[in-house]
């Protein structure tokens, strides 16, 4: 998106200094270095006289301010297109609230965007990232009296032909290695790409052919007209009305709850026997369901990297990253380009600690008159740890009469956490009487002694209705109507490190024994990698004996020894040091044989100093 940002800075930019360089030397009313061309005053910057006889330095003097000037300008610029594009970010992000049916039949109201994402990427989020090409047009025409100039033409070509093969081209680049990356709407790809060259052919015909050198009215309005019928043929193929009911379809989707990127494929015959269905693949229901598991992968992933965090900054960090992994508009990410550019700040880092996740803490709107009741949890997730024992879920009810009486059944389902092994299975009927306005859902959790993931269930509402109430109502249950449940497992391996960065040992001693703590956990048996790295004492016998190996801690053992030998040589010498790295600890299968490792947990059982992924202790050795 900067290489969008620069594209467009370049139209404006460049011919703005072209048109200065009538601040320089003329002869003959040409630029020595540009013989065929016809310098121009410029349209922003005047020409800066006298213009003959000036010297080199006097050249490059007037050279840096009118460059400072132009710099100048492009933050003016740059401030208005931002507050433009954030005005387009508020229009477009609006939202509506529509009632779905789940596959029980059961209501629920789920938040959609209004405006169609290819229809707004086409219409507003264009008319705002061309900004500085349209300014720069409208600067031309008014500087000529209306009359038809160069730049026109020369933006629209070069400004597109920069997003077509410059910024495609890095997006290609940038992807790493051994990665994919998947259009996300193939056939929207088809038809904008097909639209887009079209109208390179469509401009060379009007202004080679068709009426050479002039635009005439006709031309004028058949262009404009393109423009509707591009935005319509984009949206009809982004909705598939035509393909629905008339091509036979196949579709695959891959969603990866610990990828950055949702993977989805749309081809037409190409892959046998997957079929797809009539249900939208952004149906709102299954994204709320997709985002609420995509926040209960982001707590897990962020504890196995901070086993000992506490519980409420663990959700705030998983709030962020799974906003960070939601789609985000072209108007900011343009946005976020203009000021990275312009040192204004990260607009997305703003965003992040401005919003709140929905799915965390679920403010329910007044989609429906104040008659209407409305039935849901509060909050909508819930984060405990394992020894918690029991703790409640809150329900809430909001609107209508509530003077009236009213019942709401609900059950807990299994996710990860399973029933009667994680978790005490419950169902019931909530009966709210006249006047409360929040209810309590006891639920017990089974704490054992086996480390294990972090796991979840969730609680679900259902069957609600009116026992008794002076006058006829209506109830709904509202998003959200499914409580998650993250159990978070008190049964660590721990984290491993020394006792001290950093030992004094004499070259007499022998062997030096370094302790290694396991703190934040002691559950299982894990073994630690280590070995020794030269610094200015040298190994291979010389000042000590290379070791290497693993320390094995048992279950519920909080402290292992690394001894190593020292070699005492009789021989006067400064003091030296030499490094001892711990590795990533391994989680034994329950044989504990090393033919059955586990694979390393780099995450739960991180080691906790200066290094990613290994440690070091100094050793000074005194001679």
């Amino acid at each position: 998106m900067i290489l969008n940002q620069l594209a467009s800075w370049n139209a404006l930019v460049i011919p703005l200094l072209c048109y200065s360089v009538s601040a320089m030397e003329l002869v003959d009313g040409l630029c020595p270095s540009l013989k065929q061309i016809e310098c121009k005053p410029g349209l922003l910057l005047p020409v800066w006289k006298p213009v003959n006889n000036t010297s080199a330095g006097d050249k490059a003097a007037r050279s840096i301010v009118y460059f400072f000037a132009l710099l100048y300008c492009f933050l003016g610029v740059s401030i208005i297109a931002d507050r433009f594009m954030a005005a387009i970010e508020v229009i477009t992000s609006q939202e509506k609230e529509i009632v779905i049916k789940t596959k029980s039949g059961e209501k629920q109201t789920v938040s959609v965007r209004i405006w169609n994402e290819t229809v707004s990427n086409l219409t507003l989020m264009a008319l705002g990232s061309s900004a500085p090409e349209i300014l720069l047009s409208i600067i031309e025409i008014c500087g000529k009296n209306f009359e038809a100039g160069d730049l026109g033409p020369g933006t629209i070509v070069g400004s597109a032909a920069f997003n077509m093969f410059v910024i495609i081209g890095v997006c290609i680049i940038v992807i790493p290695k051994d990665s994919v990356r998947r259009i996300k709407h193939l056939s929207v790809f088809f038809v904008t790409s097909s639209w887009s060259v079209f109208a390179y052919l469509w401009l060379y015909f009007i202004i080679a052919i068709s009426s050479p050198d002039e635009v005439v009215i006709w031309e004028a309005l058949l262009t404009f007209a393109f423009f509707p019928l591009t935005v319509l043929t984009a949206y009809i193929a982004d909705r598939k009305i035509f393909q629905r009911n008339f091509l036979k379809k196949r579709y695959i989707a891959r969603r990866r709850l610990k990828s950055s990127l949702d993977e989805d494929v749309e081809l037409n015959g190409k892959l046998p026997s997957v079929k797809i269905s009539d249900e939208d693949s952004e149906d709102p229901k299954n994204a709320f369901e997709r985002t609420r598991l995509e926040y209960v992968e982001a707590i897990k992933n962020i504890r196995k990297e901070h086993p000992t965090i506490d519980p409420k900054e663990l959700e705030e960090l998983a709030q962020i990253e799974v906003l960070n992994k939601g789609p985000k508009s072209r108007a900011l990410y343009r946005m976020q380009a203009t000021r990275t550019l312009t040192g204004g700040g990260n607009v997305i880092t703003k965003a992040k600690i401005e919003r709140k996740m929905s799915i965390q803490t679920v403010e329910v709107k007044e989609l429906y008159g104040p008659e209407t009741q409305q039935v849901f949890f509060s909050p909508g997730h819930y984060t405990v740890m394992e020894n918690v024992g029991s703790f409640n879920l809150t329900v809430s009810r909001k609107g209508g009469d509530m003077n009236a009486t009213i019942s709401v059944d609900y059950c807990t389902e299994d996710g990860t956490a399973a029933a009667n092994e994680d978790y005490v299975p419950s169902s019931g009927t909530l009966i709210f009487n006249a006047s409360e306005v929040h209810k309590q859902i006891s639920i017990s959790i089974i704490d054992d002694d086996v480390f294990e993931e972090d796991e979840h269930f969730s609680v679900r509402l259902n069957n609600l209705r009116v026992i008794r109430s002076t006058s006829p109502m209506d109830l709904r249950l509202v998003e959200p109507s499914v409580a998650t449940v993250l159990v978070l497992d008190d049964d660590h391996c721990g984290v491993f490190q020394f006792q001290s960065d950093s030992v004094t040992i004499s070259e007499s001693c022998g062997f030096a024994e370094i302790p290694v703590v396991r703190n934040s956990g002691a559950r299982g048996i894990v073994r630690v990698p280590y070995k020794t790295v030269e610094g200015t004492a040298k190994g291979n016998g010389k000042d000590y004996i290379d070791t290497s190996g693993y320390i094995e801690f048992e279950n519920d053992q909080t402290e292992a020894t690394i001894r190593v030998a020292i070699v005492d040589d009789n021989e006067y010498e400064k003091n030296e040091f030499f490094y001892i790295q711990l590795d990533e600890p391994i989680l034994m299968s329950k044989e504990g044989t090393l033919s059955l490792f586990l694979n390393p947990y780099k995450h739960r059982l991180s080691l906790n100093l200066l290094v990613f992924w290994s440690l070091s202790l100094k050793l000074n050795m005194l001679s």
